[in-house]
C-alpha cells in the first residue's frame, strides 16, 4: 500500500512538500506524473525515464485491456516487471475516456473549453461512440470495432491484474458543454461508482476516489466532501476546467479546501508549464500531462522563455544548445541545427532527444519549485 506525509506547508499559499511512500519507492512530492499510455513514454526507454528524474508515471487502463491485455500483464509479472519500470506506477480507471472517446470526441474539445458558450449537453443526451448507463459504459473498441463495457468492477480487476502500486476509482468525466443538471446526474453516478469501486478494488493497490462536479463550486465541494469521508488512500481531481485558466484554479482550490489535508492530491490532464506554479500553489501534490512528451514529438522543446520550434529552417544556422541552462545529455552534446535536420530528414531519433529533453526540464523545473517550498518562497 501507500503512506503520505507532509513535510512542510508553505506560509504563502496552499502549496505543500510531501512524501509519498510506495511498495516501489518514494515520490517527492509536488510533482510531474508523465503519461505512459501503453506501459511505455512514447520514444523513451525506461532507462531514458529514469535517467530524466521521473518519480512516477500513469498508465491507461482502456488502452492497456485493449491492448495486450490485463491478462497477458499479469503472467508477465504485472506493469512493472512488463515494461521495465522499477519505480512506483499509477492507472487512470478508464473513466477520461468516457468523454475523450464520447462527447469530447463528438465536439472537438478538450476539458478546458476556450469559449463560455451556453451548456447544451442536457440528462439524457449521449454521445455518439459511447454509451452511458447508470451501471457502466459501452465502448466500440477502435482496434476490431467490438464492444467493451466498463463500469466500476471490471475496472477495478483490470487494474488490479496490471497491478500498479496507485489505482483510480471508475467514474465519469463530464463534458464543459454539460448543463447543471446533467452534472448533478453525473456526479450522482460518479460518487454510486466510487463506493461500488472500493468494494471492489484490490487491497494490494491504493485506491485514489475522483472529484467531479464541473464549474459548480457547491457540486464541487459536495463531491470533495463525499469523496473524502470515503475510505480512500488519496484524491484525483477531475472533469472539465471551465473556461479559463484563472478559473480552473478557482475550481481546483475549491477541491484542495474541502478534501482531507493530510491525504494526496492528484491532479488529471494538467500541466503546461505555466500551469504548474498556479497548480502547486492551489495545493496539488503530483499531476499528470502529455505536454512534455507530446509537444516534443512534434519537434517542440521546452525553454527558460516558452517553446522553441525546432522544425523551423532558420534552427539549422543555430549551434546553440536547445537551452544552454539545461543539464540534460541532449543540451550538452546535440545542437539546435542538428535536432532540426533530423526532424526536417524525417529522423525519429529528435523525438527521443527532444522528449528526453522536454521531461528532464519539465522535472527539474518542478523541483525548483520544491526547493522554492522549502525556502519559504512558493
Amino acid at each position: 500500500m501507500i503512506s503520505f506525509r507532509i513535510l512542510q506547508e508553505s506560509k504563502k499559499s496552499r502549496a505543500r512538500l510531501g512524501l509519498l511512500k510506495t511498495p516501489h519507492g518514494e515520490v517527492q512530492t509536488p510533482t510531474l506524473v508523465p503519461v505512459a499510455t501503453q506501459a511505455t513514454v512514447k520514444a523513451m526507454t525506461a532507462d531514458q525515464v529514469l535517467a530524466t528524474g521521473t518519480q512516477l508515471l500513469i498508465c491507461n487502463t482502456y488502452h492497456l485491456h485493449l491492448r495486450p491485455g490485463e491478462g497477458i500483464v499479469k503472467k508477465h509479472g504485472g506493469l512493472h516487471a512488463f515494461m521495465h519500470w522499477p519505480r512506483p506506477l499509477m492507472t487512470d480507471s478508464g473513466g477520461f475516456q468516457v468523454f475523450s472517446l464520447g462527447f469530447g470526441m463528438d465536439r472537438g474539445t478538450t476539458k478546458i473549453l476556450k469559449e463560455d458558450k451556453r451548456p447544451i449537453i442536457k440528462p439524457g443526451s449521449q454521445p455518439k461512440l459511447v454509451r452511458i448507463d447508470e451501471r457502466g459504459v459501452t465502448f466500440r473498441s477502435y482496434i476490431d470495432g467490438k464492444k467493451l463495457y466498463l463500469d466500476p468492477k471490471s475496472s477495478m480487476r483490470i487494474q488490479a491484474a496490471l497491478g500498479a502500486d496507485i489505482a483510480f476509482a471508475f467514474d465519469e468525466c463530464p463534458p464543459p458543454q454539460a448543463t447543471r443538471a446533467y452534472h448533478e446526474e453525473s456526479l450522482r453516478r460518479t460518487h454510486r461508482w466510487a463506493e461500488l469501486s472500493l468494494n471492489e478494488h484490490s487491497k494490494k493497490q491504493a485506491l485514489y476516489g475522483i472529484v467531479q462536479g464541473g464549474k459548480y463550486q457547491d457540486l464541487r465541494q459536495k463531491s470533495a466532501l463525499f469523496i473524502g469521508k470515503l475510505g480512500f488512500e488519496g484524491f484525483g481531481i477531475g472533469g472539465e476546467f471551465g473556461a479559463s485558466k484563472p478559473e480552473m484554479i478557482r475550481m481546483i482550490r475549491w477541491v484542495t479546501d474541502t478534501l482531507p489535508e493530510e491525504k494526496p492530491r492528484h491532479l488529471l490532464g494538467i500541466g503546461y508549464p505555466e500551469d504548474i506554479p498556479k497548480i502547486i500553489r492551489a495545493g496539488v501534490d503530483t499531476f499528470d500531462c502529455i505536454v512534455p512528451t507530446h509537444y516534443a514529438r512534434r519537434g517542440i522543446a521546452f525553454v527558460a522563455k516558452g517553446r522553441l520550434d525546432l522544425k523551423r529552417r532558420s534552427c539549422l544556422n543555430d549551434h546553440r544548445p536547445i537551452d544552454a541552462a539545461c543539464a540534460c545529455p541532449t543540451c550538452k552534446n546535440y545542437s539546435r541545427a542538428y535536432l532540426t535536420h533530423l526532424l526536417r530528414a524525417h529522423e525519429i531519433t529528435p523525438l527521443t532527444l527532444i522528449t528526453f529533453h522536454n521531461l528532464f526540464w519539465f522535472n527539474a523545473y518542478v523541483a525548483r519549485i520544491r526547493e522554492g517550498i522549502r525556502r519559504g518562497t512558493v
